[in-house]
């Protein structure tokens, strides 16, 4: 007979992966993780990825352990996991559990970016813009950071932004740059504020626009405030900033901003109609007339 078969199931675990010592009684957090090893050594890759998450986060009581992370992650990963493809590509860019290799990164930030993660897409897009682990391809880095941005992420809506603003792999467009930046701004993104603080030249005001309350941003926008308007539809639309996103509000107060003159939520209703966001239609003719009147509207007030 084996010389662990009379030990309970949690003080095995405890002793093959390696966790505290528990109680003869298994606690449910035992149960837990006796029920995700059972599955992930069954080829189970969404338990592969949990137990991947447990070593690499210190969870279940497990001590932290990179390796074993990167040991089950990977076997999830290969199996077309999309997120643990993604936190893979993470581990062989920090070299953390892995020798560091960005091209590895790459290549599975590929994978996961290719089945719709956002960090993916992002991740892979940076990579692009810089080379790092791959030929500095601008085009391509736009191509990804753009479907991570349209996803929410906030990083990719900066670096897509600046690109944008300083046509930069991108033909210039300072319209949707701006429009861009201002959502990750929205999200508080410090340095799309940063940056839109020297585009403005607004000295404190800009930071101190989106340290705002919502109620204060909401009193505003009530009051006819088109700036105000605006900055809240990007804020309804990202559900940053002490509000809950809501597509419905996000478009109403765009459009009373846009009606009220605003430029920036023109060439933000410009991107919404053309890509089909906050639950409305694609659009290319409503698309062309709003961006057509955002490059005929004076300059909107920061």
């Amino acid at each position: 007979m084996h010389k662990l078969s009379h030990v309970p199931i949690a003080i095995s675990l405890c002793l093959v992966l390696g966790a505290p010592a528990l109680a003869a009684e298994p606690t449910d957090a035992a149960k837990e993780l006796a029920t995700i090893s059972a599955a992930a050594k069954n080829e189970n890759p969404s338990a592969q990825l949990l137990l991947g998450l447990a070593y690499l986060e210190g969870r279940y009581g497990l001590q932290p352990d990179p390796g074993k992370a990167a040991f089950w992650l990977t076997r999830a990963a290969r199996d077309g996991q999309p997120y643990a493809q993604q936190l893979v590509g993470d581990l062989y860019a920090q070299g953390k559990g892995v020798g560091k290799d960005p091209a590895h990164a790459v290549y599975w930030w590929k994978k996961s970016a290719a089945a719709g993660n956002a960090k993916a897409q992002y991740e892979l897009g940076r990579a692009y813009l810089h080379g790092e682990g791959t030929p500095r391809k601008p085009s391509q880095a736009a191509h990804w950071l753009t479907l991570s941005a349209q996803q929410g992420n906030a990083d990719a809506k900066f670096l897509i932004g600046k690109m944008y603003y300083q046509g930069f792999g991108v033909p210039q467009d300072k319209e949707l740059g701006r429009s861009w930046l201002e959502r990750a701004a929205a999200q508080g993104d410090s340095d799309a504020i940063k940056l839109l603080h020297a585009i403005s030249e607004m000295g404190q005001q800009t930071s101190a626009t989106y340290r705002e309350s919502a109620e204060a941003l909401k009193r505003r926008a009530h009051n006819g405030d088109a700036q105000a308007q605006y900055e809240l539809g990007l804020r309804y639309e990202s559900g940053a900033w002490d509000v809950l996103a809501n597509k419905d509000k996000a478009l109403y107060w765009l459009k009373r901003a846009a009606d009220a003159g605003n430029r920036h939520a023109m060439a933000a209703l410009a991107h919404v109609y053309d890509q089909g966001l906050l639950g409305v239609k694609a659009d290319p003719a409503k698309a062309a007339d709003w961006r057509r009147k955002a490059t005929a509207a004076p300059p909107s007030r920061p």
